[in-house]
């Protein structure tokens, strides 16, 4: 097994992690970072899908106990059949896009000039919805209605862009919708299940010739160190965000974008 592969692994595992879940793009850190090491082959395709998937265990991980209620809860507690009934009302509108224009947004958009653009732009548009947002009463994941979750629903198409990021969207969606910081990224964080499960369940599907048993260990360092960087990220963003805004990440995107668009020009 080649050692840089295997170094690589572990660096793309911990760019997924630490990106996944705060609103920076971790699809366009993980186009930069592999073109910047050269790791753009078949094989790299589905060890995108592995470390997406040790991310999403890591959310599971944190909120197993929500988790856990809202299953047992699903067949007779009104608060448990609303939140999954949320969840799917967000879910809905990147699925259907997703679906249409799957190949089509793989085949244009999935590149370092199309990421850097897209953090620029993402960037500016977070700081102005910032300056523009009303700080609202505090709420939970429990008190969202349907109106606000088909917001946040229909503001995650834009993630199918690379570089617009996924967490941003829906989090930008959430505010906009009236949630305050810290339940539009628990939202966000819970919306990620269903859309990132679905969309590695395609791309596996898609890619299953690619699978091979020498890919494994490369493969099972990206899963874990996703995992782990994930599950960290998870606990200091939430505390982060009770009492903090999210200018500091528009700035980080518009710096980090600039460089991509002049480095990859």
């Amino acid at each position: 097994m080649d050692l840089y592969l295997l170094w690589v692994a572990f660096i793309l595992g911990i760019v997924e992690g630490i990106t996944e879940f705060i609103p920076v793009s971790s699809t366009g850190h993980l186009i930069l970072a592999a073109e910047l090491l050269k790791f753009n082959d078949d094989s790299s395709k589905v060890f995108e899908i592995v470390i997406q998937l040790g991310a999403i265990l890591a959310v599971m991980v944190e909120y197993k106990n929500k988790l856990i209620q809202t299953f047992k809860g699903a067949l007779h507690e009104k608060v448990a059949q609303n939140f999954i009934i949320h969840l799917f009302i967000a879910f809905l509108p990147a699925a259907i896009m997703g679906l249409l224009f799957h190949q089509m947004i793989k085949l244009y958009l999935f590149n370092p000039m199309i990421v850097g653009i897209s953090l620029v732009i993402g960037g500016f548009v977070m700081i102005l919805i910032e300056k523009k947002l009303t700080i609202k009463t505090k709420t939970n994941v429990d008190q969202i209605t349907k109106k606000q979750a088909l917001v946040v629903g229909l503001a995650q198409c834009f993630a199918l862009i690379p570089g617009v990021s996924r967490s941003a969207s829906t989090i930008m969606g959430g505010l906009i919708s009236g949630l305050d910081r810290k339940t539009a990224t628990e939202f966000s964080f819970f919306l990620a299940i269903p859309i990132i499960f679905a969309a590695s369940l395609f791309d596996l599907v898609s890619n299953f010739s690619i699978l091979n048993m020498q890919h494994v260990p490369i493969f099972l360092i990206g899963f874990i160190t996703a995992f782990f960087s994930a599950y960290l990220i998870i606990k200091v963003f939430i505390k982060y965000v009770a009492n903090h805004d999210f200018i500091m990440f528009g700035w980080y995107r518009i710096i980090v974008g600039i460089i991509a668009i002049f480095y990859f020009f």
